[in-house]
């Protein structure tokens, strides 16, 4: 909920010869007056540094043949296009906590072993028939399908078709990092060992029932396939329940069925279906955003920004930036941004409707 306060403003004493003496001193000290940097660290309302943007897929996806051309998957550990947002060019994030890019493994390729102490998730965006693996079990990827890989969990990838698959990627690495908490290795195999039959996770945990004598082992979701076509069947399902929200349409969060928090404890993700016609109110929250568009046409307008987007374009929402949505055909948009970590720290507001 937002709340509305006395305007906060500040202005800085005047610097005399003397007090600019002083201030000498104190440098020297590695000492800074708090008044002389008050206005930079509390704000009436947030200051992001990152701009809105989008990514048109049609645009970035010939960047990606040209590295699967370039480079092998060996070379690259990752072949991966970093999705930099303007504002923090340099930095690889799209907001100030995540970051994002897009991934492809070409026919035949794997994508080694590997761990990290980052969150990451794969949403599914090209291509059929792929496989992530974690922690010795493969899942089959589909587009829209929303896939885990929890910290410090070994993961790998292959592809066994005749085509490119292509996903985004959404990992806390500037989270981490800001932390200096980041750690990463390879596994002592290539490939892990498939040890765990295929769908079994998914049968154990995300049927509404856990093992009788199930206990977490970490934060994060059991579960870390989420397929689209389950999701998109709920979606078609409650529509015809009713009624829409007036900002999001139709919105449903991805949560670990454990403990109905969030998939991932740093990361939140959404999915919403908004419906040919649909002409959203505007809405604002703290948790810095970004936008996949699965299926459907349609705009969203981001501050002064207006977006026309299709399927598979990505864009970003700044923290407390006003943004609405509209539909020209039914569109299903998801989302994640940093909001468990928010709310976790008691950080978390947001506003909707907006009015003027």
């Amino acid at each position: 909920m937002d709340t509305a306060g006395t305007a906060f403003s500040f202005t800085k004493p005047d610097a005399s010869p003397e007090r600019r003496e002083f201030y000498a001193r104190l440098c020297e000290k590695n000492i800074t007056p708090l008044w002389e940097v008050l206005g930079k660290l509390l704000h009436p309302s947030p200051v992001p540094q990152m701009v809105p943007v989008m990514w048109r897929y049609g645009e970035v996806r010939p960047y990606l043949m040209d590295a699967g051309r370039l480079l092998t998957e060996r070379e690259a550990e990752r072949r991966v296009l970093v999705l930099e947002n303007p504002g923090m060019r340099g930095q690889s994030r799209i907001t100030p906590t995540l970051y994002a890019g897009l991934q492809m493994i070409l026919p035949g390729e794997t994508a080694r072993s590997h761990r990290h102490a980052a969150s990451a998730f794969r949403m599914v965006v090209e291509g059929t028939g792929a496989y992530t693996a974690v922690e010795g079990e493969r899942t089959t990827m589909h587009p829209g399908d929303f896939i885990l890989t929890p910290p410090w969990t070994y993961h790998d990838h292959g592809n066994p078709t005749e085509s490119p698959v292509v996903w985004l990627d959404g990992l806390d690495v500037p989270l981490v990092n800001m932390f200096d908490t980041g750690f990463a290795e390879h596994h002592p195999e290539d490939l892990q060992p498939h040890t765990i039959a295929e769908g079994d996770a998914l049968a154990r945990y995300g049927a509404n029932m856990l093992p009788v004598d199930y206990t977490p082992e970490r934060l994060s979701s059991p579960v870390f396939n989420y397929p689209y076509a389950r999701s998109r069947e709920t979606l078609e399902q409650l529509r015809r329940s009713g009624p829409l929200h007036g900002c999001h349409g139709l919105k449903m969060r991805y949560i670990n069925p454990a403990t109905g928090g969030s998939p991932l404890p740093t990361m939140g993700a959404f999915l919403q279906l908004l419906p040919a016609g649909f002409c959203g109110e505007p809405y604002r929250s703290t948790d810095a955003t970004v936008y996949y568009v699965v299926e459907g046409e349609g705009r969203s307008r981001v501050e002064d920004a207006s977006f026309a987007w299709g399927a598979r374009d990505i864009f970003a929402v700044p923290s407390w930036s006003p943004v609405s949505h509209e539909a020209q055909s039914d569109a299903v948009l998801f989302s994640f941004s940093d909001r468990p970590a928010q709310q976790a720290l008691g950080l978390w507001r947001e506003q909707a409707p907006l009015r003027a």
